[in-house]
């Protein structure tokens, strides 16, 4: 079914058959670009380059190609601003510089704002002092047949129509043309990626792959995307971590290997939470949780200065420090702290009972370290902004971390919280193959007592274990919400290029039924 086209469509297409009709193609081939726009601006030496009476001393000659971003047409002369991904350019075209006819007949009736043009020519400073391109050669390359939103001034300020996050979030490939503070934030989560592989790969540790299609989802306390093989006739989930066939190559005889992947959690989305998500995984032999302490803080500093030239930043409201070394607390001392309430050492029903007194709903399917959960993630989790090592958790909320060498019921883990929210998880692994199958198994009965995130015992990870996995330090860094915070982004959809949503259809009937 066609859709009806808005008059500035129709014009556009008209021109688009205009172009065709004149000879033109108005979607081309390839362009061999020799420069961005920075690098001209960057580049640019008036000495050397600018013309002196139509003759510069070293010719500046470039080849560019990018978007048309807006237009100014002085009868025979017209400057635009050429946008590319690295920024915005002037560029200068008249007649005479064009071949007969080219100038009026296309480029003043034919070509609009959002087409993508490729042009040669030469570097110049104009009057106004503006670095700008004179055009040579000029040649439309994809046709824009919708309009883009339009560029206005006001105060002082420049804005577009573009206000709806929704839209933006639905259409990236629009907001990122329009915004360049967006595409900035996409540059500089790659610049964190590169960052991250750089330090790990500097210390020996090997980037490998692992099974996104699992037969037994593990590694977290989650609830899978599930889904089925038609030639296996088999059921398999999508993976909610890498931890257990990461570890599984620690026993193969690897000292150190990490993962950047996409994990799947199918559970609600919020600002914090995306139900697709990127993790990186490491784990490393012969090393516990106070050694990956140490490696956590080094890498957010090496990040935070890589991006930023230093290592305090303003987020939001607060001013975060990641310069090391950062805050280390017990999780029973940081309750204790802020909530005034004694976690350490109580029954589950005791849990209950504080956890209700501090007004928290506790029902029969919360064992103990789903009720400590809770009190720590409401009233503690929230208060912590600058970067602070929560170390020492109970069994009960860890049965994939080795006990804690000298604190009975508590075992060697730490989450890294940072502006309200945890940044990362680690733990001393557990590589007691007994121990692990006794955990799981406690996983697994509180299937049916009703918790939907309790994890599957996996016979095959087990059977790895008893061939014997050395001593190991275990890490997962959330890539999406490290980049909210070196990007100073208030939504974890900020961070994700094309961020799950609604279908359009479906949000079109809602609407219509609430009007």
């Amino acid at each position: 079914m066609s859709r009806e086209y808005s008059d500035q469509e129709v014009f556009r297409r008209e021109a688009r058959a205009q172009i065709d009709q004149a000879g033109f193609e108005p979607y081309g081939y390839s362009w061999d670009v020799t420069h961005h726009s920075s690098d001209i601006l960057s580049s640019f030496d008036e000495s050397k380059h600018q013309p002196i009476d139509g003759v510069a001393k070293e010719p500046f000659q470039v080849s560019v190609a990018g978007r048309i971003m807006s237009m100014r047409i002085m009868g025979k002369a017209a400057f635009f601003h050429l946008q590319d991904q690295a920024g915005r350019i002037q560029v200068y075209i008249t007649r005479d510089d064009l071949p007969e006819g080219y100038y009026n007949s296309i480029f003043k009736k034919l070509v609009d704002i959002g087409d993508v043009v490729g042009l040669e020519g030469y570097i110049f400073r104009t009057r106004v002092g503006e670095i700008s391109v004179h055009v040579t050669r000029f040649e439309i390359l994809s046709k824009a047949l919708r309009p883009f939103p339009i560029e206005k001034e006001q105060d002082g300020k420049v804005f577009n129509e573009i206000t709806d996050k929704e839209y933006r979030y639905r259409q990236r490939y629009v907001d990122l043309v329009v915004h360049p503070e967006v595409r900035h934030t996409f540059q500089q989560r790659a610049r964190m990626i590169t960052t991250m592989r750089t330090f790990l790969d500097t210390r020996g540790y090997i980037e490998v792959e692992t099974p996104v299609l699992q037969p037994i989802y593990g590694g977290a306390a989650a609830r899978p995307f599930t889904t089925h093989h038609n030639a296996l006739d088999m059921k398999l989930f999508l993976r909610i971590a890498d931890e257990l066939y990461l570890k599984r190559l620690i026993v193969g005889g690897f000292d150190g290997v990490y993962e950047i992947s996409k994990d799947f959690r199918n559970e609600g989305l919020s600002r914090f939470h995306n139900p697709e998500f990127t993790m990186m995984e490491l784990y490393v032999a012969y090393k516990d949780y106070n050694w990956m302490m140490d490696l956590v803080e080094e890498l957010v500093e090496t990040i935070a200065i890589a991006l930023h030239g230093k290592t305090d930043l303003k987020i939001g409201e607060n001013t975060i420090s990641f310069k090391r070394p950062w805050k280390r607390i017990p999780l029973f001392e940081a309750v204790l702290e802020k909530t005034g309430a004694d976690l350490s050492g109580k029954s589950r029903d005791e849990l209950a009972a504080i956890a209700t007194k501090l007004g928290l709903h506790v029902d029969t399917t919360m064992g103990s370290g789903k009720i400590i959960d809770e009190v720590f993630g409401e009233f503690v989790e929230p208060h912590m902004i600058q970067p602070t090592f929560i170390t020492d958790y109970p069994v009960e909320l860890s049965p994939l971390a080795k006990r804690h060498r000298t604190k009975e019921g508590l075992v060697e883990r730490f989450e890294a919280i940072c502006n309200g929210k945890e940044l990362c998880n680690a733990f001393s692994e557990l590589n007691d193959p007994d121990d692990q199958r006794a955990r799981f198994e406690d996983q697994v009965a509180l299937g049916p007592r009703g918790d939907s995130e309790a994890m599957q015992l996996d016979e095959d990870y087990l059977r790895a274990l008893e061939y014997g996995m050395p001593p190991t330090a275990g890490l997962g860094i959330g890539i999406d919400r490290l980049a909210m915070l070196m990007t100073n982004s208030r939504s974890i959809r900020d961070v994700i290029l094309f961020p799950l949503l609604r279908p359009e259809v479906e949000e079109e009937a809602e609407a219509e039924l609430d009007g």
